[in-house]
Order: C-alpha cells, then structure tokens, then sequence
C-alpha cells in the first residue's frame, strides 16, 4: 500500500466528482444513532452514497473491518433500500470522521444494532429522491413510480430512466425526513439475507495490502520499541552510544512513559516506559535492539508472581467475600437447611488476545498536522488520545482504516496508535512502528484470569433451592479491573429463591482488557459447568433440568430456551450415545445481544486427549441474517477461537510474562477443527452482531461433554492444568 502522506479530504472529493462525472452525491438530515460508547454521534447520510455516471454505485463503509464483515454487510443494509444492483456497488473504506460517519468503532457485536435503521434509511433516502426526481420529469405522481435494481419505472407507461440520468438532479431536491421515509417490506429484499462474497477476498487471496503492516508512506522510519519485561518499569540506563553506531539507525530515544497512577489499571493506560529505535528498515531496527543492554528499574511489579495470586485467591475464598452484588432470599440458611449440597471451585488463566497482525501504526507529522494509518478498532479513542497525549488539535489528525489482521478486542485499545505519533512527531519524520510478536504477547492488555467457588442446595426433591457464588478477581476493593467484573444478574439471578453472588478483589499491577466476548467467555464456563454439576446431582437431565430452571422470567430466557430447545433437536440429544470415552455436552449463554445454545460431541483416548467431533450451534440474533455466509463464518471461527482459549495461558513471574509467542500460547490446528453446524432462527427481534455471542457457550458445552465421556470435571483452564489435552 503506497499513500502519499497528503491525501485529497474524501468530502472534497465527492463534492468535486459529483460536479464532474454528474454524479449524485447526498446532503440530507442529520440522523443521530445509538452508540457503544454511550454517545449521540451525527450520520450525516451524504458522505456514505455517490452515484457515478457510468452507472456504478460507490458506497462507503464506516466501521473498521477486522474480518467479521461490516466492510460488505454494511454496504449492503444501504444498497438494499436503495434498490440498488449489487454487481454494480463499490465499496470504499471510510477514513475516520464521526462527525459525518458517526462512532466508528468495532466492538461488542455493537456495529449491526447501531447501523441497521439508520443505514436502511440512508439508502430508502436516496431512492426517494431518485423516485421524486424521475415522476418530475415525466409529470406523474411519485405514487405511480417504482424501483428495481439502479433504475426508476412508470408502472403506467413502462418508461424507465437509470439512476444515473437522475442523479444530477436528484441531488439539488430538499431531502426527505430520514425518520419517516418509508422502508421496505422485508419480503422483497434482494441483496440483505443473500449470501454474498466479502469485498476484499480476491485482494486477500491475490497478497493485495490492504492491512495496517502493508502501509509505507515516503521517507519513513522503521521503529521497534524495548519495554521493561514488567508493566511499568523504566529505562535506569542502556548503552545509547553502541546502539546508535549501528548500521541503518537514525535515532534512539528513552521513552518516559505516560502511565497514569490510578490503583487499578485501565485497558489504555497510556504510553508503557522504553528504549525506542528509528532505523532505515524495521530488520536494522529490529538487529540493533538485539544488542540492547538496558538495566530496568521494574517497579512494583516485579513482586506479582501466578502462584502468588493463585495462593492469595484460595485464601480469599476460604474468607467472608468484601463485595456483595445481588442476593434473593437467604442463601445461607437455605443451604443449611439442604436435603444435598453441591460445591465446586473453578480457576480460569489470564490470556492474551495472540491477533496475527501485530500491533502496527504508521504516522506522519509535518507543519502542526498528523496523520495517520492504523489498524484500530476505535480509532476515535485513538485520535483522542493523541489530542491528551501529544497537545495536537483534533482538527489536524487525520486517521485513515485500514484493514485489521485479527483483533479480538485487543485494537480497541490505541497504545501503539500514539506511540506511533509520538514517535513521528519526536523525529519529524513519517515513522512506521511495528511490534514483534514478542511484543504482543509480553504487553497485551490481557484477559483477566478469575476464581469461583460455588455451593448449591437441592430439596428432597431434587429441585434448586439456592445458588451461592464467590468470585475472586482483579481490582481495588469494589473497582474491578478492565473485563475482570461480573454482573449481578448471571443467571440464575432470578430462577433461583436464595441466591448470593459475591466478590473478592486482589490488586493487580498489569493491564486488563477486553477480550472476544469479555467477561461471557470466562462466566458462561463456571456458571453454565457448575449448573450442568449441579444437575448431575440432582439425577436429572442437563437440558431438562435448565430448561425448568428457566421457566417463565423477564431475563430474555424465552430466547435462550427456544435456542436449547432447538439445539436439542438438531444434536439428537435425547438420543445421545452414552458409551465410555464419548459423550456430549449442552450448554447456553446470552451476551451482547446475542441468545446461543451450543452442544459438543466429544471423545477422550486412555491419556486424556479430547477430540471434539462436532458442535452444533444455534443462536437468535434477531429478525434478519443480513449477510448468511458471513453469519455462518462468524460462528465457526467462535468455536475455533473457544476451542483454543481452552487451552491458552499467561502467567507471570516475577512480574515478567512467561508466554512469548503461539508456541507457549497455542491456537487450534486446522486438523482439530470440528465439523460445526449452524443454525439462526429469525425471531421478531431487531438484528443484532455476532462478532461475540457464539463463544461462550462452547467451553462449558464442551467441559460438560468430557464430563459425559469420563466422569471427570474441567474446573481449571487450560486444560492441561485439569489433566486434558486436545488430541
């Protein structure tokens, strides 16, 4: 990818390509939108539709696209109402511009809910005008006119005229109301519930640069930058003057830091201490940085250790718990008073979000002004912390998207996007940082590892009386630490007449974050595993004895039930085979919108080793599967990304980080890859994402199914750390 560091601002050209090819480039209302961030950003619809005079449709895409599709699926809510032909639509990647794009953020399956109206009005916009514009000509009501793919007809005369013959036209009409501006029918949808391929796969599959690592810009500097093997620690002394006679390197800078002082770490704390190299290629960088003799001073850090909080985690669970989230009744009087009480303690690991793409930014400072192209998947936090960080007005940064190889939730945090700057502006020069894969994983902002002991009472007739939960995890009192709490609600807040759900904190020197469906992955395991214990005691079937549990509520279970209960179906599960060394598991959560329920096949051999054979999935995201092939992608790779998490963890000692690349944090091979069937049903819901909801349920389902083959029980991940591996 080859950009000049000064590029034509898109409104401009817009504005001038709609002068000079007669194209249609829309000014309508101002639509405000819902949020991820809680905010009321301003979809100014003109900037996203630009009718050519060859007949071609360009379309922009707002949302950064990190392989979950929004780049295709988008386009296509847009071109649906508009009516437009498919074959006919190029799609471009928008730069960041909230004012006119609104947030553009990617996280949290939010990027389908907060679209879905607001772009289908966009394109239903554009068709009206078109429509008004064509009856005009032809002085007949607009009642009288119709659309199909890029044209407008007179359903009486049989005229028709292209959209391109109107666009010029179109374009000096006063915009319809885009909150009253009529959409269509679902049952005439051409292009949303059709399978269509994503924009960019031939570039993918052709080698095309398309990712953040593919930018250069001319002139730039290649930067790696050394951190202390601790959070925190700083640079005490290194040998600058050996460094900066090798070969290629410009410059060699001590980085201070920005890290704030809060007690509990946020995601993006700021700027991490360090020794930053600038040379004429990243290997010299790179080459010089092996030669790096630095003496750290590590901090407070340097006394964390796993083992330690593993210890400290046992204690605090053996001791009354300091926080209390949610209660029903009297939990511990029901327990007491029990005909059978179940208890288990369950452990999760820290893990690192392992995206292939290594963290990378290229920026460039000249004349007071930034800019910038990053593989962010919240660009505009980025660009605010640029704003915090290096005293740059806002109005002279431009951040262009480029595509994101993997993220997970690890790009919604922007360090290496301001050290980058930073750096750019320290040098004035363009700069391309790019992190090793030992970077990645010694500085991540991880997920955070957790501790839950459960008690659980069944009566004399084997139903749930009460539910008590303990869970140890990371923050100061009852600040928790970045996707390290928990909800009051979890289920089976609610379902259960005593329940008591508590935590414990310990202090953590190290950055948290969130991690592909954060909090769920880790709650969906202890809670939906500890209920499928509970029902073993109980002598009743585990799909049985949660879809009893569930009964009638407020909590969304009539989604969840209707997601078992088709599960069961598909999986044959009242049938099951119930052979030695094979067996299968259920398992539900909602999270982010999304109602899944998932059941594992599994066998395990005489040393442990599990093969998962298959997964069924079926989830509820609502009334429309706007792009199918995308949907049915999204849930395959939750299963591969939950299989691995089973078996992924980072540890510390000393402070330092233990893991430092796939082969100390490994991912699922393609030959353990399960064949995964997925199922939607449509339900009279407004569409949701599904970059989250398919994960959680697949750890317990799968734990519960080696429980079917075995007897034994996963309660402590990775795997290895409960005796199992995958084969």
């Amino acid at each position: 990818m080859s950009i000049s560091p000064t590029q034509l601002n898109r409104r401009t050209f817009l504005q001038m390509s709609a002068l000079l090819t007669g194209g249609l480039a829309l000014n309508l209302y101002d639509l405000p939108i819902a949020s991820a961030q809680g905010t009321r950003p301003i979809l100014t619809p003109e900037a996203f539709i630009h009718i050519n005079a060859d007949g071609s449709i360009t379309i922009m895409a707002k949302s950064p696209e990190i392989g979950q599709g929004v780049k295709t699926m988008l386009p296509m809510i847009i071109a649906e109402e508009l009516d437009a032909d498919w074959s006919t639509v190029r799609i471009e990647q928008a730069e960041l511009d909230e004012a006119r794009f609104g947030g553009q953020a990617a996280g949290g399956s939010t990027t389908t809910p907060n679209n879905w109206d607001p772009l289908r009005r966009v394109g239903a916009a554009c068709r009206q005008m078109l429509i008004t514009t064509a009856a005009k000509r032809w002085n007949v009501p607009a009642s009288e006119c119709t659309t199909t793919p890029n044209h407008v007809h007179h359903t009486g005369s049989k005229r028709i005229l292209p959209y391109a013959e109107l666009a010029v036209a179109a374009a000096a009409l006063t915009p319809p109301d885009l909150a009253t501006v009529p959409l269509k029918d679902p049952k005439d949808y051409r292009i949303i519930g059709k399978p269509h391929a994503g924009v960019d796969n031939h570039s993918i599959a052709t080698g095309k640069p398309l990712y953040g690592i593919d930018v250069t810009v001319p002139g730039m500097l290649h930067a790696v930058i050394q951190k202390c093997p601790v959070f925190g620690g700083k640079v005490k002394s290194f040998n600058q003057a050996e460094i900066e006679k090798l070969p290629g390197v410009r410059h060699v800078l001590i980085l201070d830091g920005t890290l704030s002082s809060d007690p509990v770490v946020s995601s993006d704390p700021g700027i991490e201490p360090g020794v930053a190299i600038l040379a004429d290629t990243w290997w010299q960088a790179q080459s010089a940085r092996s030669n790096l003799k630095v003496e750290w001073d590590n901090g407070p850090g340097a006394t964390q250790s796993t083992v330690a909080f593993e210890k400290r985690a046992a204690e605090l669970l053996q001791s009354p718990p300091a926080n209390t989230l949610h209660t029903d009744g009297n939990v511990d009087a029901a327990l007491k008073g029990a005909a059978k009480v179940v208890e288990a303690t369950y452990a999760y690991p820290f893990i690192a979000h392992a995206a292939l793409e290594p963290m990378n930014t290229t920026a460039s400072f000249k004349d007071g002004k930034l800019e910038v192209w990053s593989p962010s998947q919240n660009p505009g936090s980025g660009r605010r912390m640029i704003v915090n960080t290096l005293k740059i007005a806002p109005e002279n940064i431009t951040i262009h998207l480029t595509r994101i190889g993997g993220a997970f939730g690890r790009r919604l945090m922007n360090d290496y996007m301001v050290e980058a700057a930073y750096l750019a502006q320290k040098v004035q020069a363009p700069v391309k940082l790019l992190w090793s894969r030992e970077d990645d994983f010694g500085h991540d902002a991880y997920r955070p590892g957790g501790f839950h002991s459960f008690k659980a009472g069944l009566d004399a007739n084997n139903k749930l009386i009460a539910w008590r939960q303990h869970f140890v995890t990371y923050g100061v009192g009852d600040h928790y630490g970045s996707s390290a709490g928990m909800r009051g609600t979890e289920f089976p807040a609610g379902h259960v007449e005593n329940f008591g759900l508590y935590t414990s904190t310990m202090p953590l020197n190290l950055r948290t974050g969130p991690l592909r469906a954060p909090g769920s992955n880790t709650i969906a395991f202890v809670g939906q595993s500890f209920l499928d214990e509970v029902a073993t005691a109980a002598g009743r079937d585990p799909y049985e004895f949660q879809m009893e549990l569930r009964g009638n509520s407020p909590d969304h279970s009539d989604r969840l039930s209707n997601v078992l209960a088709s599960v069961a179906e598909r999986s044959n599960w009242s049938n099951r085979p119930k052979t030695p060394g094979r067996g299968m598991g259920i398992a539900c959560y909602a999270s982010h919108q999304g109602f899944f329920a998932e059941v594992a096949d599994v066998s395990v051999d005489a040393k442990n080793q599990i093969t998962v054979h298959k997964v069924w999935v079926v989830g509820d995201i609502g009334s429309q599967i706007i792009n199918p092939g995308a949907a049915e992608n999204m849930v395959y790779g939750s299963v591969i990304d939950g299989l691995s998490q089973m078996i992924q963890e980072i540890t510390l000692d000393n402070g330092a980080i233990q893991q430092t690349n796939y082969n100390h944090h490994p991912v699922m091979r393609m030959r353990q890859t399960p064949i995964i069937d997925a199922w939607f049903l449509k339900t009279d819901h407004p569409p949701t994402g599904l970059g989250e909801p398919a994960l959680p349920p697949l750890l317990p389902a799968v734990a519960n199914a080696v429980f079917a083959a075995t007897g034994k029980r996963i309660r402590t991940l990775p795997l290895s750390r409960s005796g199992f591996s995958f084969a």
